[in-house]
């Protein structure tokens, strides 16, 4: 952590700005998901006052209501800092869970080789050869009915679709690395299988993986959205969802209410702005081959001469 921290800020250019601006927008964000309940007026699912008089239907932003009210009687504000708080929850879960699973799988798989190489690898292209969205509406369905319909049941259908990513990457950084010197003299030493896995190649294989979180965090918002969109993802009753609030208010937008679909909509993509900032920025920061270092000034002393000459 120390020796990245030191490489990001010895980068310059495009990339550090990038990294800065998509760490900015998305703290802002995490600051909405862990503060909800002090900034957000309302609960997510509240449609009355605290005195038990209904909220207004459909009211424009004005001082009471910043963002004005969906159909459903919510107060649109409350609803997109609850929002946050389940998109940002259901993201780092599968995220999380998609790494802990994909990746050691593929340091096994790559390390052992034959036919347990051969199995994982075809299941997981098999996975990945379908489309993201459509994985996770057969996931969500499967995990319905057994987990329900909240956080986590999103969150391990999302899982289960960037598996496959994770595996590949490590998979193939393995193939590669196995066959080093280090590693080689790691096997002449007598050192077991899962020593070398753990200590000599582990630490080489999963430097790409934090780029990989990052930018699948983006693409697991926007998949996120698109389920709640269908009505296939976290049920109204569980949290508040940014998709579920975009496809109530598509009526209303013919109607020519507009405030109940931008505001969700603006929350989405400006998040996924920010996590696709953040990759793409610790991608070109990180990466060898793509950072620019920032050029340390040299300066040359006189050295002394014999006799105290100069």
């Amino acid at each position: 952590m120390r020796r990245s921290l030191r490489t990001i800020w010895q980068t310059r250019g495009l990339a550090r700005y990038l990294l800065v601006a998509g760490v900015v927008m998305t703290a802002a964000f995490v600051v909405l998901a862990v503060f909800a309940p002090w900034i957000a007026p309302y609960d997510f699912a509240q449609n009355t006052t605290d005195a038990g008089e209904r909220l207004p239907k459909l009211a424009p932003p004005s001082g009471e209501h910043w963002l004005g009210t969906n159909d459903q009687f919510y107060d649109i504000w409350s609803r997109v800092v609850w929002g946050a708080r389940t998109a940002l929850q259901v993201v780092l879960l599968s995220v999380f869970l998609s790494a802990l699973v994909g990746v050691p799988l593929g340091l096994l798989s790559g390390f052992t080789g034959g036919w347990p190489d051969r199995v994982m690898v075809f299941l997981m292209d098999a996975l990945y050869s379908f489309p993201s969205l459509l994985l996770a509406i057969v996931f969500s369905f499967l995990l319905r009915s057994a987990v329900g319909g909240g956080v986590l049941a999103a969150a391990l259908a999302l899982t289960a679709v960037y598996i496959p990513q994770y595996f590949r990457v490590v998979r193939n950084t393995t193939v590669s690395a196995r066959e080093a010197t280090y590693v080689e003299a790691a096997r002449a030493l007598g050192a077991r299988p899962f020593t070398i896995m753990r200590k000599y190649l582990f630490g080489n294989v999963v430097q790409s993986v934090p780029v990989i979180g990052t930018l699948n965090a983006a693409d697991a918002l926007g998949t996120l959205a698109a389920l709640g969109f269908l009505g296939l993802g976290i049920q109204p009753t569980e949290a508040a969802e940014w998709g579920y609030d975009l496809s109530r208010a598509l009526d209303d937008t013919s109607a020519g209410v507009w405030w109940p679909a931008l505001f969700p909509g603006l929350a989405i993509i400006l998040l996924i702005t920010a996590l696709t900032l953040v990759g793409e920025g610790l991608n070109e920061t990180l990466n060898p081959a793509l950072r620019r270092r920032r050029l340390q000034p040299v300066r040359f002393t006189a050295l002394a001469r014999e006799g105290g000459a100069r």
